[in-house]
């Protein structure tokens, strides 16, 4: 085989893309529509949590056919990173031509993880949440926290922004960019005062292998949507039973896997069926809905083709240039 000289596309250069919220939801929206079509495919995630380790070590894999790539996101979880002065989350996104199987792209998985999983939870509120909200409340507030503000800025008029996290320096930096979206800001003593106070919240406190759950569910406002963004460790998960709707990413997925979200009975469908319109994202205005989630590979897939392509459409016209 002849030398390939295969791009890879680090942090710096995916945000260079300069891609907006919308850009990603509607990639998002279309992979999955693919999917349905039989165009796309996607594995459940296969997961590793060797035993008495806080590590979580996660693959997912996805393909399409139009255009023909398919992506590998592997990641490992370590909260013992943070000693070490690294992220706690780490990865790649391996992508290959889905009919030759050739090499097309590697990937920062850091950037993926953060953009794709605020493209999901945007999607989500897209269909779910009051689209009158104006306070966003944040449980966690590492990089997701600010990924997720980003995301529902796009989408919100955003007024004021609740937030309560265990690190000083991340709240801080959460707190500025809020203020710099022309936000009010107020720290909270606790996670349940955030979750009482907003009518958006996104959770993203990282898997630390044993904390009590701490968030109530019954204690949200009336109306109000909660973007589940870790694993939802920090809920106490009986309490979904007070939510109107609970949706989750993929009903496939979670079925094939061992340790459950949440309580089946609680679940109202999936992204599948927001995006296609067999589920209900919400039924009355008052209603308390909840999107809990692992990921998507089909966000990874989407978000991955999305950036390979606006990264080749930039260099085709410099080259031309």
């Amino acid at each position: 085989m002849a030398s390939m000289n295969i791009p890879y596309l680090s942090q710096d250069d995916l945000i260079g893309l300069g891609l907006s919220t919308h850009q990603v939801v509607d990639s998002i929206e279309r992979t999955i529509r693919g999917s349905v079509e039989g165009r796309v495919w996607a594995a459940p995630k296969a997961v590793i949590t060797p035993p008495g380790d806080a590590r979580y070590m996660m693959a997912a894999l996805a393909a399409m056919d139009g255009p023909s790539l398919l992506a590998v996101k592997t990641v490992v979880l370590n909260p013992h990173n943070t000693e070490l002065g690294l992220p706690q989350i780490n990865g790649l996104v391996t992508m290959l031509d889905s009919v030759s199987g050739l090499p097309v792209a590697v990937l920062d998985g850091n950037w993926v993880t953060e953009v794709r999983t605020a493209g999901l939870s945007a999607l989500a509120a897209k269909h779910m949440a009051n689209p009158n909200a104006t306070t966003i409340g944040f449980v966690g507030c590492g990089a997701q926290a600010r990924s997720h503000l980003d995301a529902f800025a796009a989408l919100f008029d955003l007024e004021h922004m609740v937030y309560f996290g265990r690190g000083p320096a991340n709240q801080e930096r959460l707190a500025q960019q809020a203020q710099a979206l022309g936000l009010r800001t107020t720290a909270c003593a606790s996670g349940q005062e955030v979750l009482q106070s907003c009518d958006l919240l996104v959770t993203t406190v990282t898997h630390t292998g044993g904390a009590a759950p701490f968030l109530d569910a019954s204690g949200m406002k009336p109306g109000a949507f909660a973007a589940v963004v870790d694993l939802a460790a920090p809920w106490q998960r009986d309490s979904f039973a007070a939510l109107d709707r609970v949706v989750i990413d993929d009903l496939q997925q979670e079925a094939a896997l061992p340790n459950k979200l949440c309580n089946p009975a609680f679940i109202h469908g999936d992204l599948t069926g927001l995006v296609t319109g067999t589920t209900a994202g919400r039924t009355h205005p008052n209603d308390r809905a909840a999107f809990v989630f692992r990921g998507h590979a089909l966000g990874d897939l989407a978000l991955s083709a999305l950036a390979l392509q606006t990264y080749q459409a930039l260099e085709a016209g410099r080259s031309v240039g």
